[in-house]
């Protein structure tokens, strides 16, 4: 497997980040997606949980963030607040590099008000669920026009718990411009609806 300094402009600091976090080598889903990521294409790919795949999303989300503008940059769309919260964690690790990164998660169980004033101080990469993300564009408490990157995580759980309208609702407030990712552990019909729908 390819090591972590393959990746494309990869900086020093990063690299000794992931190395005091004990991985040696890319899993496959992180050295297939990792550089086309950099690059800027959409991908659509099929990977279980475990594989490694928030590192392969998460790593060229955090490389691209520009912490001079406080506007979101990324957004993560996960089924289940517990998902939202292991991205986060690994994603802050990753991103201790960068001072001043922020990431924040928007889901339901939490004060929409709290989470409000969090949004309006201003934050560089979002993970939530469809539902509470949904809550926030309706009152206008979030913003998606500054948005590069739209990463969709287990997106055959989100659609089966229901959530395509809302999904591409989502969708449409951000550019047309922007970077699709979708990881998904199948890909039932819907799926493929889906990459149709958000996809380039």
């Amino acid at each position: 497997m390819a090591a972590f300094n393959t990746i494309d402009g990869i900086p020093e600091p990063l690299l000794e980040i992931i190395d005091s976090l004990g991985f040696t080598s890319m899993s496959e889903i992180q050295e297939k997606a990792i550089n086309p990521i950099l690059d800027g294409a959409d991908v659509l790919a099929q990977s279980k949980t475990g594989s490694g795949k928030t590192l392969a999303f998460g790593l060229p989300c955090v490389m691209r963030t520009n912490t001079n503008n406080y506007k979101p940059e990324t957004i993560i769309i996960t089924p289940t607040r517990e998902l939202a919260d292991q991205i986060a964690v690994e994603l802050r690790r990753v991103a201790a590099y960068k001072a001043n990164l922020k990431i924040l998660t928007l889901y339901g169980g939490v004060p929409l008000r709290a989470q409000a004033e969090s949004l309006a101080k201003g934050a560089h990469i979002l993970i939530g669920t469809p539902g509470r993300i949904q809550d926030h564009l309706a009152k206008e408490t979030l913003v998606l026009d500054s948005i590069k990157t739209l990463v969709l995580d287990e997106a055959d759980r989100m659609l089966d718990m229901g959530f395509y309208d809302e999904i591409v609702k989502i969708g449409s407030n951000m550019p047309r411009g922007k970077q699709t990712l979708l990881f998904s552990a199948t890909f039932p019909e819907n799926i493929e609806k889906l990459a149709k729908a958000l996809l380039n």
